[in-house]
C-alpha cells in the first residue's frame, strides 16, 4: 500500500514521464531518453524512446482519427486552438519550466517564444480554420468550375532544438486546423518543451485523441517518417546538410516536402545609419539565444568610413552581456546545446582568426558557456564569413560601395533573411528587390517571424511551401479542380 506521499509524488509527475504520446501516454519501445540540461549536466527528466514500429502504429492511429476530424465544422476546430491559447496565457510556466533548461534559453527568449510566438501560432492557427478553402473559375464552358483546398492526411513534422516549441507548433497547429492529423518527431534533445508538453496542452484543449503523435526518438525515427508510404507530406526544420538528406529519400515517393534550412545571413550598415542603434541590432541579431538561430545575424557588413567605431561599440556590447546558467534570471545568454556544437563553433572563430580576421571580443569559453565574440577584418574566404556559425559570433567586413555590397549579399548560397539599417527608407526599399533573400528587414536584425508573416528561405536556406498566414493554405492541403454540368457532355464519338 502507498503512503500518502507516493501518492503526491505520482501525482505530480508529468503525464510524459518516460512515455511518448501516440495518441495517449505510452511506453516507447526503444525504451527511454535521458533529457539533460546542457548548463548543469543534470539529468531533468526522461521521456519515452520510439522506434519505427511505433511510428506504424501512429499512422494506423492517425489515418483513421483524421477523417472524423477533418469533417468537423470549423468553428470546432477552432475551439481548441483558443482553448489551448487560453490555457497557456494563463499559465506559461507549464512549458517555460521545461524549455529554459532543457533547451538552455534565456528567461527573456523562453518568455518570448511561448508567451509571443506559440500563443500567436495557436490564434493564427483558430482563424485559419474560418478562411475561405475555395474560388469560383471561369470556364470556357456551361458548368460550374471551382478548386478548393483538402486536407493531405498525415503530416510529419520533423523540429529542431533551438526554437523547440515554435519551430514544432507553427508546422503542428496549421496543419492541425486544416483538417490533418500530425506525427511530430522533436529532437531528442529537447523532446519536453518541443513537443510532450504541447501534446498535453492541445490534449486537455481538447483536441481529439489520435490526431497529434509525439515521438522522440533518434535519426531511425525521422528517416521511417519520411520514407512512409501513408505520410504524404513532410515538414522539416533543420540544417541544409539534413535537409538534402532528408529531401534526397523523399523525391522517390513524390512526397510533398517543406524544408526550412540554415542561413548566412547578412546585415548590412549603411554609412548613414545611426551607430548606436545599429550596434545594438547588430548585437541582439547575433548573439540572441547564443546564435543558435537560423536567421542569426552572420555577417555585419559595414562601410568602411564607420566601420572601427561600429566595432567598437559592437565590441563593448558583447563583453557587458552576462552568460551563464538560464535558470538565473540575470544571464542573457546559457549554454550551447552541446560539446560537439561549441567545438563548431570555436573551430570557425579559431580558422578565421589564422584567415586574418582580428578577434575584437570573446573568442572563449568556459564548458559549454561561448562568450559573445567579435571578429573585425573578416577576409571574404575566412571560415566565419562563408559557413554558417551557428554561435555568438558576429563578424564584421567592410564594403566601400553599395554594389559592391548587393554582390557580396548575395554571394551567399544562403538566402533567409537580410538587414538593411539606413535613414533612406525609400532607398533600402529599392534594394530589397535586389536582394535574393526570403526575408529582408529594413532598420531592423535578421531574427523576425510573426504568424501571420509567410516565412521560408531561398536558394539553399529552403525550399516548398511557406509557414505562416494564408502561405499555410498551400503548405499543408491539396488543390482539387471541380466542375459540374447540368447534363452528360456529348462528344463526336
Amino acid at each position: 500500500m502507498s503512503t500518502a506521499t507516493e501518492q503526491q509524488t505520482t501525482q505530480s509527475r508529468p503525464l510524459w514521464e518516460g512515455k511518448i504520446f501516440n495518441g495517449s501516454w505510452t511506453q516507447g519501445e526503444n525504451g527511454t531518453i535521458d533529457v539533460t540540461a546542457p548548463a548543469t549536466g543534470q539529468v531533468i527528466a526522461t521521456v519515452g524512446a520510439a522506434s519505427p514500429a511505433d511510428l506504424d502504429a501512429s499512422v494506423a492511429t492517425a489515418q483513421a482519427a483524421q477523417r472524423a476530424w477533418a469533417k468537423l465544422p470549423y468553428d470546432q476546430r477552432a475551439q481548441v486552438f483558443r482553448k489551448a491559447a487560453a490555457l497557456l496565457e494563463a499559465d506559461p510556466d507549464r512549458i517555460l519550466r521545461w524549455l529554459i533548461p532543457e533547451s538552455g534559453s534565456a528567461a527573456g527568449k523562453a518568455g518570448f517564444e511561448i508567451g509571443g510566438l506559440v500563443v500567436g501560432e495557436l490564434h493564427e492557427a483558430a482563424a485559419l480554420t474560418s478562411e475561405p478553402y475555395g474560388e469560383l473559375l471561369q470556364s470556357s464552358k456551361p458548368r460550374l468550375s471551382l478548386v478548393r483546398r483538402l486536407p493531405l492526411g498525415v503530416v510529419g513534422v520533423i523540429s529542431p532544438f533551438n526554437f523547440p516549441a515554435i519551430l514544432a507548433m507553427r508546422s503542428v497547429a496549421p496543419a492541425l486546423a486544416l483538417g490533418n492529423a500530425v506525427i511530430l518527431k522533436p529532437d531528442p534533445r529537447t523532446p519536453i518543451g518541443g513537443g510532450l508538453a504541447l501534446a498535453e496542452l492541445l490534449a486537455e484543449a481538447g483536441l481529439p485523441e489520435g490526431l497529434l503523435h509525439v515521438l522522440p526518438g533518434g535519426a531511425d525515427v525521422g528517416l521511417a517518417l519520411v520514407a512512409h508510404p501513408d505520410v504524404p507530406c513532410i515538414s522539416f526544420t533543420g540544417s541544409t546538410p539534413a535537409g538534402r538528406t532528408i529531401g534526397a529519400a523523399a523525391a522517390p515517393l513524390l512526397k510533398k516536402v517543406h524544408l526550412e534550412l540554415g542561413g548566412n545571413n547578412a546585415l548590412l550598415v549603411l554609412p548613414d545609419a545611426d551607430l548606436d542603434a545599429a550596434a545594438s541590432a547588430g548585437a541582439w541579431g547575433s548573439f540572441l539565444h547564443q546564435g543558435q538561430i537560423c536567421m542569426t545575424t552572420g555577417r555585419h557588413l559595414v562601410h568602411s568610413s564607420v566601420a572601427e567605431e561600429y566595432v567598437a561599440k559592437l565590441a563593448a556590447k558583447a563583453d557587458a552581456i552576462p552568460v551563464g546558467d538560464p535558470t538565473d534570471p540575470h544571464n542573457a545568454l546559457g549554454p550551447i546545446i552541446d560539446e560537439g556544437q561549441r567545438d563548431k563553433i570555436h573551430d570557425i572563430v579559431t580558422r578565421s582568426v589564422e584567415q586574418g580576421a582580428v578577434l575584437a571580443a570573446g573568442g572563449t569559453y568556459d564548458g559549454l558557456f561561448y562568450r559573445p565574440t567579435v571578429l573585425a577584418g573578416v577576409p571574404h574566404h575566412a571560415a566565419a564569413f562563408t559557413e554558417e556559425i551557428f554561435g555568438p559570433v558576429a563578424p564584421v567586413t567592410t564594403y566601400e560601395t553599395v554594389e559592391e555590397a548587393i554582390d557580396i549579399i548575395n554571394s551567399s548560397p544562403y538566402g533567409l533573411s537580410v538587414s538593411l539599417l539606413t535613414q533612406d527608407v525609400y532607398g533600402a526599399l529599392e534594394l530589397a528587390e535586389r536582394i535574393e533573400s526570403g526575408a529582408v528587414h529594413i532598420n531592423d536584425q535578421t531574427v523576425d517571424d510573426e504568424a501571420v508573416a509567410p516565412f521560408g528561405g531561398a536558394k539553399t536556406s529552403g525550399t516548398g511551401g511557406r509557414f505562416g498566414g494564408k502561405a499555410n493554405l498551400d503548405t499543408f492541403s491539396e488543390v482539387q479542380w471541380v466542375t459540374a454540368q447540368g447534363e452528360i457532355q456529348r462528344y463526336p464519338f
